[in-house]
């Protein structure tokens, strides 16, 4: 009973790993972010589609009795609730935690929600953009320069989706322990904070903001992304046995591997500019591809820097079966991302495509709850499905 990204995150999770999931949507408009970005079909857009692979979608007016009927009968057959309502806004259709552990005892109930739902802020809606500035990773991106900047993607919401993705599991394995569900409580807020890592604990030891490198490591050198003479690539240099081959036999400056400034990471950390116009200089002189053959010659983890479009329709995401194309009844072939988990050397695969706008509302209350055809369209007609 999730929408946009963070509760979607988290079944489609549980959907990759082999879960049976049931995706609750209003009637008539169904998740907001199927009318956000690029179309696919009628009801389907790039964003939707994103978040929504393994799942089907059952579309039911929750303001409508017998819809709140159908959807605790549902809860009775069901082993995890996923929501993302409002703090509060739940319990008026009948299926807050409360009132589903009634019925089913055994329930796992994953709220997700902006900030504490026990706190003083409990009702405030959350957003990723709010949410990245009030947990200070605004101030991490980008350059030294520039004023505080988004992650390009939401961030905040996909990895709250991925912890409740882990919080659920952990709680089904208790479950076959104990027989007892769990209510599990998650917050952007809380997730938010988490992603900021060693930026947040560093920004603790010194009391005040850690500096931002943009595309460089606040502490080791040289490390990030580089111009070659044709493009762009990234140079990962991790230790001082690292440093050394790259100056020797990457970049013919063996120079700088003896030089006493450079000699340890934490002194090339403190000679970062000095070292970094070096190296650059010579890195300006040569081509990616040459680059690129002699890191690796000597170890040294280095990429590419291609664009999005570029990385998808690569071999290396072909050979892993990492994008696959579904037939479409309306857009004539829509592509999925596969998931990323692999079991037993296999990855798991899409078992369904997103789905079209209530495309299993008849079939699932057909099968999970054996309604008769007349009732269906008795519930059709008083508009609960």
């Amino acid at each position: 009973m999730s929408r946009v990204l963070a509760g979607p995150c988290c079944a489609m999770v549980l959907g990759d790993l082999g879960a049976e999931v049931i995706k609750l949507e209003h009637p008539g408009r169904g998740d907001d972010t199927r009318d956000w970005g690029i179309k696919v079909g009628s009801t389907q857009t790039a964003y939707f589609n994103s978040m929504n692979r393994n799942k089907r979608s059952v579309t039911l007016d929750l303001q409508n009795a017998d819809a709140q009927k159908i959807a605790l009968d549902l809860v009775r057959k069901s082993d995890v609730i996923i929501h993302n309502f409002k703090h509060g806004g739940i319990e008026k259709f009948g299926l807050g935690y409360d009132q589903v552990k009634e019925v089913n005892p055994e329930i796992v109930y994953c709220s997700i929600t902006g900030y504490d739902s026990t706190g003083p802020e409990a009702s405030r809606p959350g957003y990723d953009l709010v949410v990245q500035g009030e947990t200070g990773l605004m101030h991490i991106n980008g350059e030294p320069h520039q004023p505080p900047l988004k992650f390009g993607i939401a961030a905040v919401d996909l990895m709250t989706g991925m912890y409740s993705a882990q919080a659920v599991l952990a709680a089904l394995f208790q479950r076959q322990i104990t027989g007892r569900g769990r209510h599990i409580s998650m917050a952007l807020y809380d997730c938010g904070l988490m992603i900021s890592s060693y930026y947040g604990l560093e920004a603790l030891l010194m009391q005040k903001d850690p500096p931002k490198y943009g595309n460089a490591h606040p502490s080791i050198v040289p490390y990030g992304v580089f111009d070659a003479k044709d493009g762009r690539l990234v140079i990962t240099v991790g230790n001082n046995s690292q440093f050394e081959r790259f100056c020797r036999d990457v970049i013919n400056r063996p120079d700088l591997a003896e030089d006493d400034r450079f000699k340890t990471n934490l002194k090339r950390t403190e000679n970062r500019s000095i070292l970094l116009s070096e190296i650059q200089r010579e890195l300006s002189l040569r081509t990616c591809r040459a680059l690129l053959q002699n890191l690796a010659a000597v170890g040294i983890p280095c990429g590419e820097v291609v664009g999005l479009y570029d990385a998808l329709t690569s071999e290396r995401t072909e050979q892993g079966g990492l994008v696959v194309d579904f037939p479409h009844q309306e857009a004539g072939t829509v592509s999925v991302m596969a998931p990323p988990y692999r079991l037993d050397g296999v990855r798991m695969p899409v078992r369904y495509p997103p789905p079209p706008l209530g495309e299993a509302t008849q079939d699932v209350l057909h099968d999970i709850l054996e309604l008769s055809d007349a009732e269906i369209a008795r519930l059709k007609s008083v508009g609960a499905i």
